[in-house]
């Protein structure tokens, strides 16, 4: 072969390496199921999850739980430590024993012997006024005799009323210094129950922060309570909250479980934006719940807008300013769009199944 034959050979296939290359890439519209979606990231919490404060500073004498177990309303999480409050506590319940009804019966004894002593001598000087009155009707003895006679047995009907009063004071006395001391017994341990903090919800323990003797400041928590439920609290820009629904459907994923999905829906939107996020939260819980969850896991959720089954769609990357697609040897298209995601667009005129359209140069 000469020099020339050569050089033209080198020429042709040079020719159409540039004519292959430059070959830009198609496609056609395709007829598929398409959805419009929102993208959220968020993360799973407990169902009622909130975190456990005191509600007085001091240090924690006892800590009644441990991670991972389950927990009713009411039990008891920690202890605060109060001398004071022990001491006053301990002072009221010996004042209510002492003052106690039951136990000032002998007070109550004595003043009933005193009401008897009084009758006894209520009795005697009413028969020795009678006795006298008589010999004073038969013109014996001396009026001074009958009036002194007479002056005792008032002085003992006096006496005996003034027993009478008294047991009926004392009674009311003692009941009303018992019921009292009961009371403040009762106060002085409902001030030493503050400092006992009591779960708010039936659940689980998922974090405990302190240990017994450190202080508990009230600013930090001390433990995090929730329920075995789980939502998906998600955050959703300002921009796209209009577009979101109770009742819609979110698609989930988790980095624990990989590329796996699962089907949640809304259930709840916070109606106040954060004004240092510009955003809002959204709960949502799974239609069917993951083998296993804990609070505190991350995901991405796609939070579905509308859906459309047999739309034309095409690649979202064919799309040229938003309205056009490039013809086959370059003409531009003007087309109307409907629904889009990530990937596709749905064109819903401008062209059909058979156009072949160009990748845009970016």
């Amino acid at each position: 072969m000469n020099i020339k034959h050569r050089h033209l050979t080198l020429t042709v296939v040079i020719f159409s390496i540039i004519a292959c290359t430059s070959e830009k890439e198609t496609t056609k519209p395709k007829v598929m199921s398409i959805s419009e979606s929102v993208y959220s990231t968020g993360y799973i919490k407990s169902k009622n999850q909130y975190e456990v404060f005191g509600q007085a500073n001091g240090i924690i004498e006892k800590i009644f739980i441990s991670e991972g177990v389950e927990i009713k309303q009411g039990d008891p999480v920690f202890k605060i430590m109060n001398t004071n409050l022990k001491l006053a506590t301990e002072n009221a319940r010996l004042a209510s024993s002492a003052a106690d009804y039951a136990k000032n019966q002998d007070k109550l004894i004595d003043a009933g012997k005193s009401i008897e002593l009084a009758k006894k001598d209520l009795l005697y000087d009413s028969l020795q006024f009678n006795r006298q009155k008589n010999l004073w009707e038969k013109n014996i003895g001396s009026r001074v005799e009958l009036e002194q006679k007479e002056l005792k047995f008032e002085k003992s009907k006096a006496a005996l009323k003034k027993a009478k009063t008294n047991y009926q004071d004392l009674a009311k006395e003692i009941k009303l210094a018992s019921e009292q001391s009961k009371n403040n017994l009762i106060i002085a341990q409902k001030k030493e129950e503050d400092f006992i903090v009591r779960s708010e919800v039936d659940g689980r323990v998922y974090k405990i922060n302190k240990k017994e003797g450190e202080l508990n400041n009230g600013l930090d928590p001390i433990a995090i309570i929730g329920t075995n439920e789980f939502v998906i609290e998600l955050t959703i820009d300002e921009k796209d909250i209009i577009k979101v629904k109770k009742g819609q459907q979110v698609i989930v994923r988790m980095d624990s479980y990989n590329a796996e999905v699962f089907d949640a829906h809304i259930i709840a939107i916070e109606p106040i934006m954060n004004l240092r996020t510009r955003s809002f939260q959204v709960e949502a819980i799974f239609r069917e719940k993951p083998p296993a969850l804990y609070p505190n896991l991350t995901v991405e959720a796609n939070i579905v807008i509308q859906k459309k089954e047999n739309a034309l769609t095409i690649p979202r990357n064919y799309l040229t300013n938003g309205s056009y697609v490039q013809l086959k040897g370059g003409q531009l298209q003007s087309v109307e769009t409907g629904i889009m995601d990530y990937d596709l667009v749905e064109i819903t005129a401008g062209i059909d199944e058979a156009t072949i359209i160009e990748l845009p140069e970016k």
